[in-house]
C-alpha cells in the first residue's frame, strides 16, 4: 500500500516537473499609451531615475524605500538602487543606451525577493504635439521563473504597473 502511494507520488512530481519544464523560457511584458505633451517634455521624466518617483507605480508602495544614484544624473550609465518592503524588494536599475526623445534601454536586476535580470525598453515616438510611449519588459525564466508562472501571470501583474506608470507621466508631463 505504501509503495502505491509513493509511486503515485513520484508520479505527481515528475508531472508538475515535466509540466514546469515545458513552460516558456523567455516572457515580455508591453504597454503604450498616448501622452498629451512633445516628446522633450516626456523624455526627460524616464532618463533620470531621479524623476522616476514623481510617476513610478512602485514609488508610493513604501515610501520608507531608500534610493541611491550613481553615474551621471540622467542617460547612459545612470544607476539607481533601491531597497524596500515586500512590494518593492530590492534591486538596481542601469541606463544602458539612451537616444534623446527617442528611446531608452534599462538594465533591470531584482535581488529580493527573487533574484533576475531583465531588460526594460521605453520608445517615445511623436504624434503632433503628443508622444506614443511604449514601455516594455523582457526577460528569461529560469525553473523557478517558470514555477512561478505556472500561479501567477506577469502579463497581468506587471502590465497593470506598467499602465499605471503612463497614466503618472502622462500626469507629470502635462503640468
Amino acid at each position: 500500500m505504501y509503495l502505491y502511494i509513493l509511486i503515485g507520488i513520484a508520479v505527481l512530481l515528475l508531472g508538475i516537473v515535466l509540466l514546469i519544464a515545458t513552460r516558456p523560457t523567455e516572457f515580455a511584458v508591453v504597454r503604450s499609451g498616448t501622452i498629451t505633451a512633445p516628446p522633450a517634455k516626456v523624455f526627460p521624466h524616464v532618463n533620470s531615475f531621479r524623476n522616476w518617483n514623481e510617476w513610478s507605480p512602485w514609488a508610493k508602495l513604501d515610501p520608507n524605500a531608500t534610493e541611491t544614484y550613481e553615474g551621471p544624473e540622467a542617460g547612459v550609465g545612470a544607476k539607481m538602487e533601491w531597497n524596500g518592503n515586500k512590494k518593492v524588494g530590492q534591486g538596481r536599475m542601469t541606463i544602458l543606451d539612451s537616444k534623446s526623445n527617442e528611446q531608452i534601454h534599462i538594465k533591470l536586476e531584482f535581488l529580493r525577493p527573487m533574484k533576475c535580470t531583465n531588460e526594460t525598453q521605453f520608445s517615445f515616438k511623436p504624434e503632433g504635439q503628443n508622444t506614443h510611449v511604449t514601455w516594455s519588459m523582457k526577460g528569461k525564466n529560469n525553473f523557478m521563473g517558470k514555477a512561478f508562472c505556472l500561479f501567477f501571470n506577469m502579463d497581468k501583474m506587471v502590465g497593470g504597473d506598467f499602465e499605471k506608470g503612463l497614466a503618472n507621466l502622462q500626469a507629470v508631463a502635462t503640468k
